[in-house]
């Protein structure tokens, strides 16, 4: 018997809202350079369907993967952690 694997999740913060059903989130990532040891802060940006338009920008939301919805939205929100003040 084959188990699934779980969905992937993410946590990030809404940059922009201006599309239809589509929101744009910002990943950020603190690591420690391998030999500077330094803290290096990498982020990157992913697309995620919002079926009902109520997150805004500012928002910080769960994102999960999901199948491909679109040429980049490949992940949708599944749920509004904080809201922006």
């Amino acid at each position: 018997m084959v188990e699934r694997a779980r969905r992937k999740s993410q946590v990030g913060v809404v940059t922009s809202d201006k599309m239809a059903k589509t929101v744009v989130v910002k990943i950020e990532v603190v690591t420690r350079h391998p030999l500077y040891k330094k803290t290096v802060r990498r982020s990157k940006t992913l697309k995620a369907h919002d079926e009902q338009g109520t997150v805004r920008a500012g928002d910080r939301v769960r994102i999960v993967e999901t199948r491909p919805l679109s040429r980049d939205k490949r992940w949708r929100v599944a749920e509004i952690l904080e809201r922006a003040r």
